[in-house]
């Protein structure tokens, strides 16, 4: 008679328990592997970007993290496989779906373009590479190698050097028609990796389907006027489609594109004292371009007046505690000033020994020689360079030194031994036989000032 047995519980338990280890410690990996992502594009918008932004739906978890979409480097020899492209090498499958309609896409002119990325994690960079794909290429199938132009239409060296938080290429895109892909790449100098943004453009002239226009924007409103700088707002437009940018315009001149979510936009650059009009206009993914908003016109703010006048002198100097044989403790009271004090200047008779902030009343003035008198005074200083007088004169005497003898080459010292050495004293902080070059000056992890 067969007898059929059932696992041992205890054994049942003991392998769950190492398969949810397993699991939360691949989890913790992916996790730790995304931390290190760290980059997109945001203008003309990315496709990850515009899953972040809501104007492309059914992304997946892209939408919370457009930065993470890095794959191994050295497009196009190496980095994603074919039809992994859009994904970072399928790290996010769902923007690997490919057809003309999937995507929304930005209006794009060949000519002059900015691409403008945002780094999370300013990596150091290699380079910034754009390729864009072919006039005839299918858009209803997986992007390939094959779609592109493999050889990029803007190449940006970077040597090695870290860039800044928002960085951006200016380029010369090449003549398309219709609906194209641009891929941007930001390759890494001290990683394998890079990251991958695809970019769905449409220059025009190819999609005869859309032809309606979007509404004009309403209620075009400025703030935050200064001598050189603005703030535009305006209302939604509409679209039967889809509005995917606002071009900003001064006057006739196009200052920007902002993306299709985006109803607002900071003008910097403007001239002092001058006169500005500026409208917006509302562009769809087929290049229809909506009538201008209301107009606002605007003067900038003249140029604030030099500030010319200094602080008051610092009052109240005075010597804090006893006076070390190296060092001697000061405070003063604050100056003021016009528009504010920027910081205080301690002197040593006519040298400067050491500089603090506006909001610190306080300084101790070290390396002194051990028995000997000094005079301090304070400055205040404010952000135009303008110096007050001299606050009041403090003199003080430093305490006997203890013995200590003149530091020499050659020589072993022991932990806790006392030196000399350019009427400062030290303390030895590591037995070692000392050489040319590790005066107690150089080497602090050899000796301590006291």
């Amino acid at each position: 008679m067969t007898t059929l047995r059932l696992p041992n519980n205890r054994l049942t338990k003991w392998l769950v328990a190492g398969g949810m280890l397993l699991f939360m410690m691949a989890l913790m990996l992916m996790i730790a592997d995304r931390a290190s992502a760290h980059g997109y594009v945001n203008s003309p918008s990315s496709r990850a970007y515009l899953c972040k932004t809501g104007d492309n739906t059914n992304c997946g978890p892209i939408m919370y993290e457009p930065q993470s979409l890095e794959a191994p480097k050295g497009f196009p020899a190496a980095g994603p496989a074919d039809g992994k492209i859009a994904s970072a090498n399928g790290a996010f499958p769902d923007l690997d779906a490919q057809s003309a309609t999937r995507w929304k896409k930005v209006s794009i002119s060949p000519g002059t373009n900015t691409f403008t990325w945002t780094l999370t994690a300013r990596h150091a960079t290699t380079s910034w590479k754009y390729y864009i794909t072919k006039q005839n290429w299918n858009p209803n199938a997986p992007l390939t190698r094959d779609s592109f132009d493999l050889t990029p239409f803007c190449s940006v060296n970077y040597n090695g050097v870290q860039p800044p938080g928002t960085y951006s290429d200016t380029c010369t895109v090449p003549s398309r028609t219709g609906y194209q892909v641009i891929l941007a790449v930001w390759e890494i100098a001290d990683t394998g990796n890079a990251f991958y943004n695809v970019i769905d453009v449409d220059f025009g002239g190819g999609s005869p389907g859309d032809t309606t226009p979007p509404t004009a924007p309403t209620g075009l409103a400025v703030s935050n006027i200064t001598s050189t700088g603005a703030t535009l707002s305006w209302g939604a437009s509409t679209d039967n489609v889809g509005v995917t940018g606002y071009k900003v315009y001064n006057g006739s001149t196009l200052v920007t594109t902002t993306g299709g979510n985006t109803l607002s936009y900071n003008v910097t650059g403007l001239t002092p004292s001058t006169s500005y009009t500026f409208n917006v206009k509302a562009v769809d993914a087929a290049g229809n371009t909506s009538p201008a908003s209301n107009a606002v016109t605007f003067t900038t703010s003249p140029l604030p007046p030099a500030d010319t006048e200094p602080p008051t002198a610092p009052t109240g100097l005075q010597v804090n505690g006893t006076p070390t044989s190296s060092s001697i403790s000061l405070s003063w009271n604050a100056s003021t000033d016009n528009v504010g004090v920027a910081g205080y200047r301690i002197y040593t008779g006519t040298t400067l020994a050491g500089t603090v902030s506006g909001t610190t009343l306080s300084y101790t003035v070290t390396g002194l020689t051990a028995k000997t008198s000094y005079t301090f005074t304070v400055r205040a200083f404010d952000a135009a360079g303008n110096e007050s007088p001299n606050s009041n004169a403090v003199t003080a005497t430093t305490a006997d030194g203890p013995a200590a003898a003149p530091w020499a080459p050659n020589v072993s010292y022991t932990v806790g031994t006392l030196v000399s050495y350019n009427g400062a004293i030290y303390e030895c902080r590591q037995a070692h036989t000392s050489i040319v070059g590790w005066e107690p000056s150089n080497v602090p992890a050899l000796w301590l000032l006291k």
